[in-house]
């Protein structure tokens, strides 16, 4: 897909206060919100917000939705986003695993696959891959969300060659565009986001030595590609994209951490109403903390690390074990960092997620009334919650849009 045939610019969304906007718009869903909710909720003048939302709705971000009654006066037309005007493609590269997903406004999955992945092979081996896959999913009809177990990679269709893809500018970036809204069934696509193991570089999408496989250390996976696909791309680590669109799901504000135990282990955390990726967006390894101090060797180079402990005990076939371990690491950040809530993730909970509640919960429990700080903090897992990491990863391309802290930018 060339860069030069990259169609949407999106200038309204360069305002903050569009973006409040647009976000109370994908809040309300179906429903939709009238502009008088709208200036209550963002504290902006009505005539702003019938400014805001008059943009909105010429660039087919927004639509009118009917009318609801008043208190007084003529009935309130209510406003609802358009979901199909813009869409983003998630995509989790696993150890042994690639899923990718197409995301609209909304965050709908409507389209998505899977396909075996060998993470250790050369790292342009891995991209073409992965850039062949998004190729595929954005090939496929808009409402499909069947997966299909692909055998092969496929090529990526180029811009405008029956693809029904329109490449879309990143907002604010000052490209010319062309139209926003899907016209004639093409999707406006506003760019990849890629979740992978850590330890990375989220700024520059720059990999480090992801533990076992020390051959991605220094590899621009973001260039990579971004050069391949022709459309942006944001980087950052699979825990960190699986909060991210926790967080957006999430009915309240509240702090939490996301653990995720499948071929490896690590935490997301958001803290503050953001992601906290840390001073060198390098937080969140927690799957190697050291807990046996004379434990086994872990592939980090360390010893006794929790990470190596669980998937000992999970190759074992102990599950009792495994959740007690993870319990361990989950009942000593939550000491250290007082969060709301903890949750559960990844593939071998999801194999046992009923297993790993009983277990880790034991743990934190018992640290609770050992310590006397009260009720154990909440404790839910993302079983059944379709694919947490690879539509996480979609959010770091959608969240900027709507102002949402821990996007792209952050």
């Amino acid at each position: 897909m060339n860069r030069s045939n990259a169609g949407a610019n999106l200038p309204t969304l360069r305002s903050h206060n569009a973006a409040l906007v647009l976000d109370l718009l994908r809040v309300a869903g179906e429903r939709g919100i009238s502009r008088l909710e709208l200036a209550e909720r963002t504290g902006l003048t009505p005539q702003a917000v019938s400014k805001i939302t008059a943009r909105l709705r010429t660039e087919g971000l927004a639509t009118e939705a009917g009318h609801r009654a008043s208190t007084g006066g003529k009935p309130r037309t209510v406003l609802r986003l358009v979901p199909d005007a813009g869409h983003a493609v998630g995509l989790h590269l696993d150890r042994d695993e690639l899923t990718v997903v197409l995301v609209d406004l909304a965050g709908t999955v409507v389209a998505s696959r899977r396909t075996p992945l060998d993470f250790g092979a050369p790292a342009g081996e891995v991209v073409a891959v992965a850039a062949g896959e998004v190729g595929a999913v954005l090939g496929g009809p808009v409402g499909e969300d069947a997966e299909s177990e692909s055998p092969r990679s496929h090529p990526f269709p180029e811009s405008g060659a029956g693809s029904g893809i329109c490449a879309a500018s990143a907002p604010g970036d000052g490209r010319a565009g062309g139209t926003t809204a899907p016209v004639g069934g093409a999707r406006t696509v506003l760019g990849i986001g890629v979740a992978v193991p850590g330890p990375l570089d989220h700024r520059g999408g720059v990999l480090h030595r992801v533990t076992g496989f020390p051959q991605w250390d220094g590899y621009p996976l973001q260039d990579a590609l971004a050069a391949r696909s022709g459309l942006p791309v944001v980087v950052d680590k699979d825990t960190n994209a699986a909060a991210l669109g926790l967080a957006l799901r999430a009915d309240g504000p509240g702090d939490f951490a996301y653990l995720h135990l499948g071929t490896g282990l690590g935490a997301g955390l958001f803290l503050g109403g953001a992601l906290h990726r840390g001073a060198r967006t390098g937080a969140g390894e927690f799957g190697h903390q050291t807990v046996a101090l004379d434990g086994p060797p872990c592939s980090c180079g360390g010893r006794g690390c929790i990470e190596a402990l669980c998937l000992a005990a999970v190759a074992d076939g102990d599950v009792a074990e495994a959740a007690r371990v993870l319990g361990t690491g989950a009942a000593n950040l939550v000491g250290l960092l007082d969060i709301d809530r903890v949750v559960l993730g990844g593939r071998t909970v999801g194999a046992d997620p009923d297993a790993y509640v009983r277990g880790v919960r034991a743990v934190i429990e018992e640290r609770a009334r050992r310590d006397g700080t009260g009720a154990a903090v909440p404790l839910v897992t993302t079983a059944g919650a379709g694919r947490p990491v690879a539509e996480g990863a979609a959010q770091l391309v959608l969240a900027p849009l709507f102002g949402r802290v821990g996007g792209g930018g952050a």
